[in-house]
């Protein structure tokens, strides 16, 4: 009877713990906004790990015989957690992951700021010898394309007489 109960207890913990890295998921998926293949991908690594390891609970409590009472007892731990702390801690911990990453986004940002004003400096000092060669190259088209013109024209009356 203890054996059961423990067991009970441990399938308690696994649906809390199972519900708890979701939520973690979801934390991410707010603080870091990313297209449904990597959301596929993410929850498909995740439902591999958490069949995984009911698996093994199953394997070292019972011996890998199915219990219905441990399957229950991990639904109910999994409703438990999503009543009790679920939405608070995925509102708060993505609220204070969001502003941690704004603030961190702004030092750097601000820590980065002379490679910036060197970055734009070379631009445009690029941008000035670039619109030159531009111009270089225009002329030099231009040219190439009268004297191939020239030459068709010389080819075709050539051929005509």
């Amino acid at each position: 009877m203890v054996s059961e109960n423990e067991f009970l207890l441990h399938a308690l913990c696994m649906g809390a713990f199972i519900t708890f890295l979701y939520d973690c998921l979801r934390i991410l998926r707010r603080v870091l906004p990313h297209g449904g293949f990597l959301v596929s991908l993410e929850d498909l690594v995740f439902w591999i790990y958490c069949a995984e390891q009911v698996f093994l609970l199953m394997y070292r409590e019972s011996n890998g015989t199915l219990r219905w009472f441990a399957v229950l007892g991990a639904l109910a731990g999994m409703f438990f957690y999503r009543k009790l702390f679920s939405p608070l801690f995925v509102k708060y911990i993505s609220v204070l992951l969001s502003r941690v990453l704004s603030l961190a986004g702004k030092v750097l940002q601000w820590m980065l700021r002379p490679f910036s004003y060197a970055g734009r400096k070379t631009g445009s000092a690029l941008g000035k010898a670039g619109g030159r060669f531009r111009r270089r190259m225009k002329k030099i088209r231009r040219a190439i394309k009268m004297r191939l013109t020239f030459f068709l024209k010389l080819f075709k009356m050539n051929l005509k007489a």
